[in-house]
């Protein structure tokens, strides 16, 4: 197993990509510390990685809460003692023009997809440069490489993610911590059941094709780094 004996912490991961990364990891022998809002998505979640064989933990976070997230740290590190992996998973969308979007829909998209990506890099920093080892994978969108209408504040968060990623990339280097992101497409989630139009589902990603990058990622032996990962559906569609 890959990541046998690390340690790996994942927001978002009651459902969709989060859910999907969390069991891959499980699977290739990390213990993994699972986020979210939710609590009996996150215990379904645990449910899954245990019966498969692995060592889960649910935390139930709050992403855009700092004494959240840092409890989230704390829990972590006082059950393994150590972070290897932290994977930014957790996101909300909501598409409007933005003539006819809604301020208070800015707000919580910038809250959870990039304030609280950040959020949890600063709780489990330190811990990885102690060690001068770690694995931060952000979960960004293919939205910063082609337009969406009406996904300007999903794309807005999404820019400042990737942003943020780079600059934590070149400030990590020399700690022995590697940055990365995976600029996913439509990938088949919950994230869509409320969207009009969305495009057919059966050609979307599936989450558990997102945890193959994400594990790419993670995996990789400490003398190299996969910072940017453009994943999409084959058939063309965002």
């Amino acid at each position: 197993m890959k990541l046998a004996g690390q340690v790996a912490v994942v927001t978002g991961a009651g459902r969709g990509i989060g859910r999907a990364i969390a069991g891959a990891l499980g699977r290739e022998g990390a213990a993994v510390v699972l986020a979210a809002r939710s609590g009996p998505e996150l215990d379904g979640a645990v449910r899954e990685i245990e019966q498969a064989g692995g060592r889960a933990l649910a935390v139930p976070t709050d992403v855009r809460q700092e004494g959240s997230v840092e409890a989230l740290a704390r829990r972590a590190l006082a059950e393994w003692r150590q972070v290897d992996i932290l994977v930014n998973a957790a996101g909300v969308a909501t598409f409007a023009p933005v003539t006819d979007s809604k301020l208070d829909d800015w707000d919580q998209m910038l809250a959870v997809n990039l304030r609280g990506a950040v959020l949890c890099c600063r709780a489990v920093l330190p811990a990885m440069i102690g060690r001068r080892r770690g694995t931060v994978i952000n979960v960004g969108s293919v939205v910063t490489s082609r337009a969406l209408l009406g996904s300007a504040a999903y794309t807005a968060s999404k820019y400042g993610l990737l942003g943020f990623s780079r600059v934590l990339a070149e400030e990590m280097r020399p700690h022995g911590v590697r940055v990365g992101v995976i600029s996913a497409g439509a990938t088949d989630t919950p994230l869509w059941d409320a969207m009009p139009g969305a495009p057919a589902r059966e050609r979307m990603l599936r989450a558990d094709q997102v945890a193959e990058a994400a594990l790419l990622m993670a995996g990789l032996g400490p003398n190299a780094t996969l910072e940017e990962v453009t994943l999409l559906p084959a058939g063309g569609i965002l």
